[in-house]
């Protein structure tokens, strides 16, 4: 894996927030909000603190779980790099991985095997995306967390998208994409990439501690912003 060069944190959640905003949680504001997330000016810091309230509305207890001192960085994937992608282990991925939750392993799982109810549509969903991916670049942001660039890596959005093109050709992932790597010596501290009954406990606190989350507040972002610049300056600004 080759660090090309650095990203702002405020950059690495603008592009997350691009792949979440198609969810039903922000189905009512996105009218509202389309240009500040789709045409971001990361200049702006009273737009970067109004996209991360909105991402942690859906995602603040995933964010919270990175070390404070994650230092983000487009990089490169290279061949040998596949045998230490992980895909999130969470959800419908528990299911479809057996053993392993290597990139590569849970490819050659959907390849190989046959999976029913639920996790049949699912795997359906994956497979039409890869026969997408085949027919046009996608150029969207996928995200990884990991200690450094020569340990293991998990997915932390783009877990579809990587599937998708490592099942269409190891080629096609090398390609496709803009790929955001986010590297600390804590990160084992994160339940994402390291899960056991620490990690879980930790999260757990952070998930009680924050049932009202003050960082997930768009309407407070908002009235923060016209503080400084009066009333909907954010959302009017080109």
């Amino acid at each position: 894996m080759k660090r090309l060069h650095p990203v702002s944190e405020a950059e690495v959640i603008s592009e997350f927030l691009k792949n979440e905003f198609y969810h039903e949680n922000f189905h009512r504001v996105r009218d509202k909000f389309e240009r500040v997330v789709m045409r971001a000016n990361l200049n702006d810091e009273r737009e970067n603190a109004l996209r991360r309230a909105l991402l942690f509305r859906r995602r603040g207890h995933l964010w919270r779980e990175l070390p404070a001192d994650t230092a983000w960085w487009h990089v490169q994937i290279e061949p040998e790099d596949l045998r230490k992608i992980r895909v999130f282990p969470r959800a419908q991925w528990r299911k479809v991985a057996a053993e392993s939750f290597l990139l590569a392993d849970v490819a050659d799982q959907i390849r190989q095997k046959q999976f029913g109810n639920g996790t049949a549509r699912f795997i359906s969903k994956v497979r039409e995306l890869s026969q997408r991916l085949r027919d046009r670049i996608d150029t969207s942001s996928v995200m990884l967390i990991g200690i450094d660039e020569h340990k293991p890596m998990t997915i932390l959005e783009g877990n579809h998208r990587l599937t998708a093109a490592l099942l269409a050709s190891p080629e096609l992932i090398e390609r496709q994409f803009r790929v955001l790597a986010g590297f600390s010596p804590h990160m084992s501290d994160s339940c994402w990439y390291e899960t056991n009954f620490r990690t879980l406990w930790r999260y757990f606190k952070h998930r009680v501690c924050n049932v009202y989350d003050r960082e997930a507040d768009v309407a407070r972002a908002l009235r923060a912003g016209e503080a400084v610049s009066g009333p909907n300056a954010i959302l009017n600004s080109k």
